[in-house]
């Protein structure tokens, strides 16, 4: 994977739309991308042109003096890019497009409320609406810049879409994700009850606590670490494509020995992460020169409170957290697999995996191996990698079930006669 620091303007933006259409995140002829490099030039989409089969020269290059480079005509839309770029000095990186959730609160003039996750609030702020204008006008990019020029990086724009601006194209694109995963989990959220925010107080309360750990000893890599760095490498990729983490949030750890684990690192885009990106923590201190997410320390105390536990995975897949912000939890007594492979959901409430790892790890195991964290990620612990990664496949699918049947009239659960015979036949512990 190329070191997208020395990626070139016209390969950035090819890379993050073939990201963005493959995820369904726009239409063929929808959304376009920009970038504003060092010498003022826009590099970005063209006009009229199918997203999904984007090519390097398709990219136009417009330069500070109204210069076109390039076969092709720019996006109709670059007067607002210009407009941006103008309002802020800072920006060098645009992204348009039109998600289907953020279209649903463009269509409803409302705006996704990014208290419903911590992390959320910190990659994207607070959320500017523009009011129409015809796409094209310079009148849509006066009422998009006038927006950004009051301080948002995120504008849902009327009946149209969204756009979100970064100092990189990489940084409006993370906003971008985290911004639809966030309306998505409302959407969803609101089929099951009322969504919860988190205050002011909580929101000071996760950032003020220390979370880092400290540089350990120069670190040497034994083959079987090797492979469990290809393998778990691979499942966060995986989780990525599932939709069940997104660019800038997830945690996945797997077991080395004792207490020592792998693990993500932290703000590094998840869809991208290799075996040497992977951090390595023994004895509470983490492998020297990479910082390791900012679960590490809720990870250590559950390696550390249950020998049998071989990985865990703090996911934010979209039907699951929108239980979690309702204050509920998925009744996997709905489906046999569910209740086979889920075993137990366990409700933490926010703040826990914060400043009291040792309760929280005494509140799940092998036995009870989901939490539902309020405003936060589900955890998922398994005695492998692959263990844990299904377990986190089926509680989202469950969920997803459970919130699609609201529709028909609801889910009708097990029996408790149907609940004996599956604890019977597959040897579970009585709870």
């Amino acid at each position: 994977m190329p070191d997208r620091r020395y990626l070139p303007p016209r390969d950035e933006i090819l890379d993050l739309m073939d990201r963005i259409y493959r995820y369904r995140m726009t239409t063929t002829s929808g959304g376009n991308l920009s970038i504003r490099d060092e010498d003022g030039n826009i590099w970005i989409t063209p006009a009229r042109i199918d997203k999904g089969g984007l090519r390097r020269d398709d990219v136009v290059c417009v330069r500070p003096d109204g210069a076109v480079e390039g076969t092709r005509t720019p996006s109709s839309e670059l007067p607002f890019h210009k407009a941006i770029y103008a309002a802020r000095p800072d920006v060098r990186g645009i992204v348009h497009a039109h998600p289907v959730a953020l279209v649903a609160f463009s269509l409803c003039r409302k705006l996704p409320d990014t208290r419903l996750f911590r992390q959320a609030r910190h990659v994207c702020g607070d959320v500017g609406f523009a009011p129409y204008a015809l796409p094209g006008s310079e009148g849509l990019g006066a009422n998009i810049a006038a927006t950004f020029r009051e301080g948002n990086n995120c504008v849902v724009l009327e009946n149209h879409g969204v756009v979100t601006a970064g100092t990189s194209l990489q940084e409006a694109f993370e906003r971008f994700e985290t911004l639809e995963f966030v309306s998505k989990t409302l959407i969803k959220a609101g089929l099951l009850g009322s969504p919860r925010f988190l205050s002011d107080e909580q929101l000071e309360f996760g950032a003020a606590i220390d979370r880092s750990l400290p540089s350990g000893e120069n670190h040497h890599s034994t083959t079987a670490e090797k492979e469990l760095r290809h393998q778990l490498a691979e499942f966060v990729r995986r989780g990525y494509r599932q939709r069940l983490l997104t660019s800038t949030q997830g945690s996945f750890s797997a077991r080395l020995d004792g207490e020592g684990f792998l693990m993500t690192p932290y703000r590094t885009d998840r869809s991208r992460i290799q075996p040497a990106d992977l951090v390595a923590i023994r004895n509470g201190t983490a492998e020297p020169g990479k910082t390791p997410s900012r679960a590490a320390k809720l990870h250590a105390a559950i390696y550390k409170l249950h020998g049998d536990v071989g990985s865990i995975v703090n996911a934010f897949p979209v039907n699951a957290t929108a239980f979690g912000v309702t204050g509920q939890t998925p009744d996997i007594r709905a489906i046999p697999e569910s209740y086979i492979v889920l075993r137990g959901v366990e409700r933490i409430p926010y703040g826990m995996q914060l400043d009291d790892v040792e309760c929280f790890a005494s509140r799940v195991s092998l036995e009870t191996p989901v939490a539902a964290i309020e405003n936060d990620a589900v955890l998922v612990l398994g005695g492998n990698i692959l263990d844990a990664f299904d377990r986190l496949e089926v509680l989202e699918a469950t969920s997803e079930a459970l919130i699609n049947s609201r529709a028909l009239g609801g889910a009708v659960p097990m029996s408790a006669a149907v609940i004996d015979e599956l604890e019977l036949a597959f040897n579970m512990r009585r709870r």
